[in-house]
């Protein structure tokens, strides 16, 4: 296939990627056969002179980012750390996806800063929003686009997913929380995904400080586009981080 205009150039992503894929259907292995090590998680220190000192032994510093999160007009700090145990670490004999495979899982923290000491005082940690890659053909969810930052006080939390063989959809997400009634809520969840066979896309848009749902469908063939508005139901109390579980996983429009 040629692949010098627009649209053969979209039509050549489709079939390259169906081929990936449909490869992958047929060869993709099981992530249950390889051995992944249990991992438990460190409780990391109350207070800490710098963002490294929340560092626990084994783990590393992966990324940092400054800026007020409670309103005091001090910076706080969020930090992704992640494990460096050669244990997680597997060997993938498949030969399929990445090989050796680092299962090493991360913990993203948040700690405020105080304006009488100058310590940053742990007020959060959690292991589940950014997910522990265990599946060879899997991308880190924090390779590509993801990672994190803080913008007009809200934490912003990015996360990539892409299958190199064994499945048709690749995505970003992103997930904005602020810090309300003693909690991290979540005001803002923004997914776009793109179908590989198929070129379908698909934008979903939530603000959950108005309660409202913008989904937008379209194609990369063309530029039309369907958008559809829905109303969210909104809880008792703002969504938390913890309530989350898998950032990849969660599809709070459906």
């Amino acid at each position: 296939m040629i692949c010098k205009s627009s649209g053969a150039r979209r039509r050549c992503i489709i079939a390259a990627s169906t081929l990936l894929a449909l490869y992958g259907e047929i060869s993709r292995p099981a992530a249950s056969e390889l051995t992944i090590p249990d991992v438990i998680y460190p409780r990391l220190p109350a207070r800490a002179a710098s963002a490294g000192g929340f560092i626990p032994a084994g783990w590393a510093m992966e990324s940092q980012t400054f800026g007020d999160l409670n309103r005091d007009g001090i910076p706080d700090v969020a930090v992704v750390l992640r494990q460096q145990d050669p244990r997680n670490v597997v060997a993938n004999d498949a030969g399929l996806g990445a090989n050796p495979l680092d299962t090493n899982p991360r913990i993203l923290a948040i700690a405020f800063r105080s304006g009488s000491s100058g310590d940053y005082i742990l007020r959060f940690q959690n292991h589940t929003l950014i997910p522990r890659r265990v599946d060879p053909v899997l991308d880190d969810p924090l390779e590509e686009t993801g990672g994190i930052a803080i913008e007009r006080g809200a934490l912003v939390v990015s996360l990539h997913s892409f299958a190199s063989a064994g499945g048709w959809t690749m995505s970003s997400v992103t997930y904005r929380f602020r810090f309300r009634e003693e909690r991290f809520a979540l005001i803002g969840y923004d997914r776009h995904s793109v179908t590989r066979n198929s070129g379908e896309t698909a934008d979903v848009s939530i603000n959950y400080l108005t309660g409202k749902i913008r989904v937008e469908r379209g194609d990369i063939s063309h530029d039309k586009k369907e958008v559809v508005w829905k109303k969210l139901p909104i809880p008792s109390l703002p969504m938390t981080i913890d309530a989350i579980g898998d950032g990849l996983e969660f599809h709070p429009e459906n």
